[in-house]
């Protein structure tokens, strides 16, 4: 299966992640996400040590919970300079309100290994879609 793939877009960057559950398609996002901003393959190659922040959502909506999610790892990857390699989600729980547990993990290295500065996750396109017993999550970013 495929894991995201970029789609064209006039000005941003676009993409759609897909997963078997909400949770892999969302982790499959922030890769999507991650390997804009981040050089992936020279940061896995890297030696150094790993390190694990924290991150928790609530949210109403998988839509919204998605969009929360991609920022606030936009946030930390950006304000902190994290070479991040990836997003696992914890747990998820949750009907009428969406609760989200996971932990962004980055290598602890002097090298930066950035690429592209992605300015924002945008609502605009985002959604959430079922279809065939997979879900699928298109995101725009503003780079």
């Amino acid at each position: 299966m495929r894991r995201f793939r970029y789609l064209p877009h006039t000005a941003d960057m676009e993409f759609r992640a897909y997963g078997k559950c909400f949770s892999e398609a969302l982790e499959n996002a922030s890769f999507a996400l991650l390997n804009i901003m981040v050089d992936l393959k020279r940061v896995g190659r890297d030696g150094s040590a790993e390190g694990f922040i924290a991150i928790g959502e609530s949210a109403r909506s998988e839509k919204d919970m998605a969009w929360f999610v991609l920022q606030d790892i936009l946030s930390k990857v950006d304000s902190l300079h994290l070479n991040a390699l990836r997003f696992n989600v914890t747990s998820l729980t949750g009907k009428d309100r969406i609760r989200l547990k996971g932990r962004l993990v980055f290598k602890k290295t002097g090298e930066d290994y950035s690429l592209l500065q992605v300015k924002a996750v945008t609502p605009h396109d985002l959604y959430v879609k079922r279809k065939n017993g997979m879900v699928s999550i298109n995101v725009v970013v503003d780079v």
